[in-house]
């Protein structure tokens, strides 16, 4: 990590009875310092401005008190109507001055925070898409999904309303307690027989909510991840009747969390159960110095009775900088979790795929394994010259998957290198993105006109279909919209790898309908979409090998045969089995 205060390690508690996550990390206090340092940059005049609004409303407000107590004293004198004039005009125009500069200071601090805001979103989502697959699920995808909307949304709430009423409620704080020691240094020292309660509340409560918070966002992401295991696996779940093991898994997920917002519901009642005693002893305080020095008439009524305000008057900003406490330290603790993946994508981005041919692909010394110890490819060495087609061979298991996806930079390999530039793939697995179909399309090629879409789904022999929808390629598709067949799915997966047109194209089963009745169309729909490209196919038919430049055949994680289908024949070799066994038929 870029420092040593990451702590990306953690064991997820409970992932499976035999299943151990390591989530993402989390960043250290420096790397969150430096960090925010980045977002604030060309932001600090905005800042400046909406702070000093912020200061001068506060000294508005902090004049409210002494001229309410002025006009206590006109009362206690007997003193005519005209003598309170002055006094309830200046309390108009503070208030009046109060609510205007602290508009103008939260729009300015608003402003700059919404703008911070979307920066951390867009360095997020940018730096997460980076991260290799592995590492992915190596912290399960509830970890992600909970940073990027439970921890961003509290991130959202801290910068929007927790920092700028904290800095307010400081400022005013700040200006009040100036404000009794302009009336009477002894009302001050008053006031702070509170704060030593006060301060000892503050600390005790920030050495066990950070901690806490941490582990609630933690709880958090595991439950999130178990829901999505739960609800994504339903099928399997129902197939093998684990109904029971699932609902245990989920209760015991629920009731961490539960057992987390107790700890935090008695954290907050012994936070504040605290502050209330502060306020007493203040308060009793300030009226018996008020009323010792009115007796000794070296004060007025209506001094004491502003000193009494401006005490009572900090009952709301003092409670509310430290109870605010609690949305900072867990907006921190959110913070921290965010910086943590866009740390980590940044150094996981730094893998250097160079050193082959415009086209070509070289696999040198690969090997691979996702358990320590239990390798699935060994030593794997290819080199596949531009506009081959590659087909990958084997028994489910062989390797040939995993090695697609380390041609593709979807995975790093454990060892060896890979050299391949200007890589797509297109796996078996695809997702219809949710909008327009034109725009699900311009994902691949962004400045793609329609002449080019439809001439991509041309290729894939889609015109048809998508001639046919509502809208045509205006047509709303994915979640809650029209959702393509599985088969029209990958046409949509295959004419994005056409617009993107990349130099390499890897096939990862994609074409795995065989036997259904859109087969055949997405047999030739893969072959039109690879021409003139090099290509590495995961061949789920060895038709498809039959077709190919060269075969790779893979045994238990070892290539064992390469060359192209006849010489493989004639071999006598492995490949040669499984042609025997029943050409066309699944391999996988």
């Amino acid at each position: 990590m870029a420092d040593a205060e990451h702590q990306g390690e953690h064991a997820d508690r409970g992932a499976g009875p035999s299943r151990q996550r390591t989530i993402l990390p989390v960043a250290g206090a420096r790397t969150v310092r430096i960090a925010v340092g980045r977002l604030l940059q060309g932001r600090r005049g905005v800042l400046a401005v909406g702070l000093v609004a912020l200061v001068a409303s506060a000294v508005a407000g902090v004049l409210v008190p002494p001229l309410l107590g002025r006009i206590v004293d006109v009362v206690v004198a007997r003193q005519g109507a005209d003598a309170v004039t002055g006094p309830v005009l200046g309390l108009v125009g503070a208030a009046l001055a109060q609510g205007l500069l602290a508009v103008v200071g939260m729009a300015a601090i608003a402003r700059a925070g919404e703008e911070v805001l979307a920066d951390l979103r867009e360095t997020f989502v940018a730096r997460a898409l980076g991260l290799p697959l592995a590492r992915l699920e190596q912290a399960g995808a509830g970890d992600l999904t909970s940073r990027v909307t439970s921890d961003l949304a509290l991130v959202g709430d801290a910068v929007r309303q927790a920092v700028p009423d904290m800095a307010r409620g400081a400022l005013v704080i700040v200006l009040s307690l100036g404000g009794l020691a302009i009336l009477d240094w002894r009302f001050l020292l008053a006031a702070l027989i509170a704060v030593p309660v006060q301060v000892l509340t503050a600390r005790w409560y920030v050495r066990r909510s950070s901690p806490l918070y941490r582990e609630q966002r933690e709880v958090g992401g595991a439950q999130q991840q178990q829901l999505l295991d739960t609800a994504g696996g339903i099928a399997t779940v129902r197939a093998l009747d684990l109904h029971d093991d699932h609902t245990d898994r989920v209760r015991s997920r629920a009731a961490e969390v539960v057992d987390l917002a107790l700890r935090v519901v008695r954290l907050q009642t012994g936070f504040f159960g605290r502050l209330n005693l502060a306020e007493f002893l203040g308060v009793a305080a300030v009226l018996a110095t008020g009323f010792a020095l009115v007796d000794a008439g070296t004060a007025t009524v209506g001094v004491a009775s502003a000193a009494a305000l401006y005490f009572i008057n900090l009952f709301t900003p003092i409670n509310e900088v430290l109870f605010l406490l609690d949305t900072v330290q867990s907006a921190g603790a959110s913070l921290a979790r965010v910086v943590g993946v866009s740390e980590l994508a940044e150094e996981e981005d730094a893998a250097d795929r160079s050193g082959a041919a415009p086209g070509a692909v070289r696999v040198q010394g690969v090997s691979h394994a996702y358990a320590e110890g239990h390798e699935v490819l060994s030593g794997i060495d290819l080199d596949v010259a531009p506009g081959t087609r590659l087909a990958l061979v084997g028994a489910s298991g062989a390797g040939k998957t995993t090695l697609a996806t380390i041609v593709a930079g979807v995975h790093r390999p454990s060892a060896g290198s890979v050299a391949a530039d200007d890589v797509a793939m297109v796996s078996q697995e695809v997702h219809v993105f949710a909008g327009p179909l034109a725009e699900d399309l311009r994902l691949a090629a962004p400045g793609a006109s329609d002449a080019q879409l439809w001439a991509a789904l041309d290729v894939v022999d889609a015109r048809d279909w998508v001639e046919a929808l509502p809208e045509g390629l205006a047509t709303v598709v994915g979640t809650g919209a029209h959702t393509p067949t599985a088969a029209q799915a990958q046409q949509l997966a295959l004419a994005r790898l056409v617009l993107a047109d990349p130099a390499v194209a890897v096939l990862d089963e994609a074409t795995a309908e065989a036997g259904s009745a859109g087969a055949r169309v997405l047999e030739a729909a893969a072959d039109r979409s690879l021409r003139g490209r090099t290509a590495l196919v995961v061949a789920h038919r060895l038709t498809q090998a039959a077709a190919s430049d060269r075969v790779a055949v893979l045994d238990a994680g070892v290539l064992v045969e390469y060359g192209t289908h006849d010489e493989l024949l004639a071999a006598g070799g492995r490949y040669a089995e499984l042609w025997a066994a029943g050409a066309g038929r699944h391999t996988s």
